[in-house]
């Protein structure tokens, strides 16, 4: 592909507290931080500032409120080179936020809240054709953009991506059906095979659903996919980095996933693409922040794999 890659992300836009802190918290009282910032994040938004770092060009598609922080959000992703001319402001509804503990090994706690005035269901597309884009990723935050998302990818013959994470079962009922692409958390995978089951097995269960593409994510473990051609499920390594902070790992995989997809790697090479960057993050305090540019993660890749793809 001669062009940058164009990808609209779909999904949660919040305002996030991160404090790192050395111990999560088991008793009530007061904690000092060590290290804290504020920054524009959630899910679907971190994932499309990724993938703008990744070299894609993206437009987000997310609802806020028409108020100070949603202002403070909107200037925190175009600072990004992220494109917001989408996202939906609500009168009176407050905008989303988040405050996020992060432990001396990465990983965290985090408290969402999320107006339903701001997350009511759109009323429709913002963009008319959806054929101007290469490829379509959406969470499972604003349920009722995201289904419409997907719906359209699939009638305009692009990839619909869906971040299958924890949420509701009737939520993850409505939008599975619609993604041409699932990747999903071990836990939101648990919840639709309704028992603990292992990644690899999980993956299975899932394909043997749908006919779309399936892949489960395990973190450090890596990513285990289900190849129909061969009719079995594939394992991806997660490299090995000296984790610091977690938080946004996934999105980040994500945004990378969908940028390598919309620019036409082939699936395994994209799974690396976004293994790679979901590593390089895990090694940066800050959430989002710590997403890696393009030249960084091709180079983890050709680190990590040196048979190439």
């Amino acid at each position: 592909m001669d062009r940058p890659a164009k990808l609209l992300s779909v999904g949660a836009l919040t305002l996030d507290t991160i404090l790192r802190v050395e111990a999560l918290p088991i008793h009530q009282g007061k904690f000092m931080a060590a290290d804290g910032v504020q920054i524009a994040s959630g899910m679907a938004t971190s994932a499309a500032c990724a993938a703008r770092r990744l070299g894609a060009e993206v437009w987000l598609w997310a609802s806020a409120g028409d108020d100070q922080v949603g202002d403070q959000l909107i200037s925190g992703i175009e600072a990004e080179g992220v494109d917001c001319s989408l996202v939906r402001r609500v009168p009176g509804a407050s905008s989303a936020l988040a405050a996020i503990l992060v432990d001396g090994h990465g990983e965290r706690i985090i408290v969402p809240f999320y107006d339903q005035r701001a997350q009511a269901d759109p009323d429709g597309l913002p963009v008319a054709d959806l054929t101007a884009f290469d490829a379509v990723l959406v969470d499972v935050r604003w349920p009722g953009a995201a289904a419409l998302a997907l719906s359209a990818a699939r009638a305009a013959r692009r990839p619909g991506i869906l971040d299958a994470d924890t949420a509701p079962l009737a939520v993850l009922e409505r939008l599975l059906p619609l993604a041409s692409h699932i990747v999903a958390s071990e836990p939101a995978a648990r919840i639709v095979c309704g028992q603990a089951l292992d990644p690899q097995v999980a993956c299975a269960d899932l394909a043997s659903c749908t006919d779309a593409f399936v892949a489960v994510t395990a973190g450090g473990a890596g990513t285990w996919w289900h190849d129909r051609q061969a009719g079995c499920v594939r394992h991806v390594a997660a490299p090995r980095v000296k984790v610091v902070d977690t938080l946004a790992a996934g999105d980040v995989f994500h945004g990378a996933f969908a940028a390598g997809l919309a620019q036409a790697m082939p699936i395994e090479q994209a799974l690396r693409f976004a293994s790679a960057a979901a590593a390089l993050k895990c090694q940066r305090f800050g959430g989002r922040l710590g997403a890696p540019d393009r030249a960084e993660t091709l180079a983890m890749m050709a680190a990590t794999w040196p048979e190439g793809a």
